[in-house]
């Protein structure tokens, strides 16, 4: 079974519909140039409503040490997610220094890129792969809604885990799955009706694409 990770929630209530569609993990975002962003006390409310749930996951980008420790102290996550450009020594470094799991992003476009993943794969618990920024200063590291191919990860080393990210959508993500044979896909920006703004309807919907087909056949 495919997992399903729904990114850069902000309510109780879209969390609350999230949850009850079965999302595995849940996105919190601390990036203060995404609209998805979310401050520490209320992402420390949300991960205590999805504990036991769904495993919270703090997005972080190219973060220094005092962000992690706020982090770690007042939301205390299950996971961090690095979307930025660190490198699998800062990878070890910040799994170390907060005793938690990493899921490492890293942005692809050719096949080149998708060997390269290969340097986290003794730091990170997973990968990320999502689609390379735009090439726009104003670009966020992620959650730009776009696509990359995704026959370049048939050159996904053996035996590495990832997640898929980019530009997926309930209308296209069974078709992901099937083609890339990922464990876990990522959504955000698929999900929504504007920037930062979470459609109910369309987060049950993914979920529901993603585990129809992800489920076994008879």
């Amino acid at each position: 079974m495919v997992d399903v990770k729904i990114c850069g929630i902000r309510s109780a209530e879209i969390l609350d519909v999230a949850l009850k569609a079965g999302a595995d993990y849940i996105g919190l975002v601390f990036f203060p140039r995404s609209p998805r962003h979310i401050e520490l006390h209320e992402a420390a409310a949300l991960a205590d409503q999805m504990r036991g749930q769904a495993k919270s996951v703090a997005l972080t980008v190219n973060p220094d040490d005092d962000l992690l420790h706020e982090i770690d102290t007042i939301v205390q996550p299950d996971m961090i997610q690095l979307h930025g450009s660190e490198s699998p020594e800062r990878v070890a470094e910040i799994k170390t220094l907060l005793g938690r799991p990493v899921l490492k992003a890293v942005s692809v476009a050719s096949q080149e890129d998708v060997m390269a993943a290969n340097a986290y794969k003794e730091v990170a618990e997973l990968i990320l792969f999502d689609a390379k920024p735009l090439a726009d200063p104003a670009a966020l590291p992620g959650g730009n809604g776009v696509c990359f191919d995704w026959h370049i990860l048939d050159a996904v080393p053996e035996k590495l885990p990832f997640m898929l990210s980019g530009g997926l959508t309930p209308e296209n993500v069974a078709a992901a799955i099937r083609l890339t044979g990922c464990q876990a896909v990522d959504v955000s920006s698929g999900v929504e009706r504007a920037p930062g703004i979470k459609d109910p309807a369309r987060i049950r919907q993914f979920i529901r694409a993603a585990r129809a087909e992800s489920s076994p056949k008879s």
